[in-house]
């Protein structure tokens, strides 16, 4: 009887050494440093595609989104409320002639001017009241740029995780061809079941399909990306740069701190407390009159003579029961409520903190499990089983197991290294800038 392929040394060697030719040119290597992953690593993007920096496109941002413009502009029109609530009523210029019927008739022009000045203090406390609120608008300008910049991070480290995705995908798929390859060249010689054949092709349409998804979000992203930069959503972008994971050191209760002092939400309704002080101060104010001065010059042409008259008038707060007294009340409620939104919030930036905090957190115990443990292990998985297939000794699903487990740790890796930066960008928002001094960038190795 003539033997089993399956048990013939020659054939078994022979078979190996064909699978090696056909697999090793794409043999999976174990990720290297999340800081430090070669940029010319792109399979999927273009070779002649333009890399976009994160920086310069910050810097576009600051200068061209429509939402800051508007914000800076009510910050602008705001500061130039301050002077005009300050000066006083203009005055008013009066003409007129006059013509009295007695025994020595009274006729003559009269001209003089009119001014309104409210009781001494109220002008100062308009001017506090604009001047809190323009500096309220400047927070709020501040909150607003510092959110869109947390905005474009986030979707810049989406995109780069989508190129890498694709990256690892594309490689993933170059690997399933080969072992559809191998498949068959084994079921040809009854040394493989058809399935296997089957299982290669299934899992590369998968890759396809996923593939088709991977571009589907990466054109989105470019349109969000160009949204933000004022550009048309529809306009190339380019590939992101690499990112370099960095550690956050700065502790919770600094980070709080920081979030106190810094805030611009924050600030933006401590400055709405203040201006709802100096409005209750203004309103009680309004309890005392304002008065008004005319004075007029009076000529009569009977006797060729001038003269003048002085005119003091006073405004009676005559119905403050329904009007400054209600003032008040409104002066007060407004107060209250400002201090209500700013511990509101306070606990909303402070939950914001210690949210982005146990991420980053999370985020970096993962990547150094994942960098140090999971892909070495999984990628010496994967070799293994490739060189047990060869031979017969690992059955197809195992192999397919292996790589899969493989690209789902790298996928994860990547994931985590994303999760991270956007943790650090929604922290840098909410405390009010970059956490300069409190990160540090991860090298190659560590």
């Amino acid at each position: 009887m003539t033997p089993s392929i399956a048990r013939n040394p020659i054939w078994s060697f022979a078979f190996f050494f064909f699978f090696i030719v056909l697999v090793s040119p794409w043999s999976v290597r174990a990720e290297e440093d999340p800081g430090n992953v070669p940029s010319n690593s792109t399979i999927h993007s273009s070779q002649g595609e333009r890399r976009i920096d994160l920086a310069s496109l910050i810097a576009e941002l600051e200068g061209v989104n429509p939402e800051i413009r508007a914000a800076r502009q009510r910050w602008e029109a705001a500061k130039a409320v301050v002077p005009q609530v300050q000066t006083l009523p203009d005055p008013r210029l009066q003409l007129g002639y006059q013509r009295m019927p007695m025994t020595d008739p009274l006729q003559g022009a009269i001209y003089g001017f009119g001014q309104e000045i409210p009781f001494p203090g109220k002008l100062s406390l308009k001017g506090e009241v604009a001047q809190r609120e323009a500096e309220r608008m400047e927070q709020e300008f501040n909150a607003t740029r510092l959110r869109l910049i947390a905005a474009l991070k986030e979707g810049y480290f989406n995109l780069h995780f989508v190129h890498k995705s694709i990256e690892i995908v594309e490689r993933n798929k170059a690997l399933l061809l080969q072992f559809e390859k191998t498949a068959k060249a084994r079921y040809s010689v009854g040394q493989a079941a058809q399935q296997d054949v089957f299982r290669a092709q299934l899992e590369i349409s998968r890759v396809l399909d996923r593939l088709a998804v991977l571009d589907q979000q990466k054109e989105s992203l470019h349109a969000a990306i160009n949204r933000l930069v004022n550009r048309p959503p529809a306009g190339p972008l380019g590939t992101p740069d690499e990112i370099h994971t960095t550690i956050l050191t700065i502790p919770l209760h600094e980070l709080s701190q920081r979030a106190d002092a810094f805030s611009p939400a924050l600030l933006a309704t401590a400055k709405g407390i203040d201006r709802s002080e100096r409005s209750l101060s203004l309103a009680k104010r309004q309890y005392y009159p304002d008065f008004d001065i005319t004075a007029l010059g009076l000529r009569n042409d009977r006797i060729n003579d001038n003269g003048y008259q002085v005119m003091l008038g006073i405004k009676i707060p005559l119905f403050y029961e329904t009007k400054q007294k209600q003032g008040v009340r409104e002066a007060m409620a407004g107060l209250e409520g400002a201090r209500e939104e700013f511990a509101a919030t306070r606990q909303d930036v402070l939950f914001q903190v210690k949210d982005g905090f146990v991420q980053a957190q999370r985020a970096e115990r993962l990547i150094t499990i994942l960098r140090d443990a999971i892909i070495p292990q999984a990628t010496l998985a994967l070799q293994a089983a490739q060189a047990g297939y060869g031979v017969g000794k690992v059955d197809f699903l195992t192999l397919l197991n292996s790589l899969l487990t493989l690209q789902d740790s790298q996928l994860e890796l990547h994931g985590e290294m994303v999760n991270h930066e956007k943790a650090l960008a929604r922290l840098e928002a909410v405390t009010g800038g970059p956490l300069s001094g409190g990160r540090t960038e991860r090298k190659p190795g560590s």
